[in-house]
């Protein structure tokens, strides 16, 4: 059931706003109203009421209409506290670098989709291990063996937020040794080692599985290009669970072409949607899901909690959760 989900959230420090809080009062849904997470404004102890100068708070479920949100921001320079639909938010970076304000406080879903997204990251990882996107393709019996297990392989997790920390939940049963590589070497529970981001290129040849699960930021685009990609172990595989962008495509696609690496399993891509007719869809060592590590029947329940947290501490009732910090863009 979708309501054992729960979010898992990283060690990464919450903002300080300097001691200031969002003023309380009435919170504004937009584009649309949704009684789901109208009704997880209640539970809080919040009143929904229309965009007017009263709001104080916007709830924005929109990330393809993100450009609507900075006229909503310019023209109300009252709300005080903004909640954005998703972990990721790039596609707001550059509005938030706009609208950066010592009064204005803004959260994400990060950490409250991590369990749905690990869990996809495994199947994945297990998929390509496999040999599925050959096997899934073939139209004759082959019976020429093929695939890898997971148990004891070496893990490399880009990223440290919470679908890493829940992923290496995940992993335990299998055994596997794993490294993670984070902005800093702060040490993450259960992983053998913790690396800063700039030893990549000594990690990524030691890494049976490459797990991508890091944000993206002005400073992560293109993260794995081709130089990243040559290191790789002949017998590797790659996952990008986190945003298509962090692995440059066109050297995806000639190290796949290559043999480079064993294969790749993605739920992200650059351009997204992928077109028609691109070479990744016809590449044998490559499997695509699209965008669909969690849906909307999975994230609904969990972005209403984080609403409902959030909403309370508008109230002074908690502290707020997923706090973004514009300057680094997550």
């Amino acid at each position: 059931m979708t309501g054992q989900h729960r979010a898992v959230l990283s060690d990464e420090p919450e903002r300080d706003p300097g001691g200031w809080r969002p003023t309380a009062g009435p919170v504004a849904i937009l584009p649309e109203d949704n009684a789901l997470f109208a009704g997880a404004v209640a539970s809080a102890g919040g009143v929904v009421a229309p965009l007017s100068p009263d709001t104080r708070g916007l709830i924005w479920l929109s990330y393809a209409r993100a450009a609507e949100l900075e006229e909503v921001l310019a023209e109300n320079p009252q709300i005080g506290w903004v909640q954005l639909p998703w972990a990721g938010v790039d596609a707001f970076a550059d509005i938030l670098s706009r609208h950066q304000r010592h009064d204005l406080l803004v959260t994400s879903a990060k950490g409250a989709y991590a369990q749905p997204v690990a869990e996809h990251a495994l199947a994945l990882i297990l998929a390509s291990l496999r040999v599925l996107p050959v096997r899934a393709r073939a139209r004759s019996w082959n019976s020429v063996p093929a695939g890898a297990s997971l148990y004891g392989r070496s893990v490399l997790i880009i990223g440290a937020g919470g679908i890493a920390r829940e992923l290496i939940r995940l992993l335990e049963p299998f055994g596997t040794r794993i490294v993670v590589a984070r902005r800093s070497s702060e040490p993450v529970p259960g992983a053998a080692r913790t690396v800063p981001v700039g030893q990549l290129n000594t990690e990524l040849p030691l890494a049976d599985i490459v797990v991508v699960a890091a944000a993206l930021t002005g400073g992560t685009r293109h993260l794995l290009g081709g130089a990243e990609l040559a290191l790789m172990a002949s017998t590797a595989h790659l996952v990008n669970i986190a945003r298509g962008p962090l692995v440059d495509t066109d050297a995806l696609v000639a190290a796949l072409a290559a043999g480079t690496f064993a294969g790749a399993a993605i739920d992200v891509t650059d351009p997204e949607p992928l077109p028609d007719g691109h070479p990744l869809w016809s590449e044998p060592r490559c499997l695509i899901t699209p965008h669909m590590a969690d849906t909307p029947e999975m994230t609904a329940p969990l972005l209403a909690e984080r609403i409902r947290l959030n909403v309370a501490a508008l109230l002074g009732n908690g502290p707020f959760v997923g706090v973004v910090d514009p300057a680094a863009g997550y």
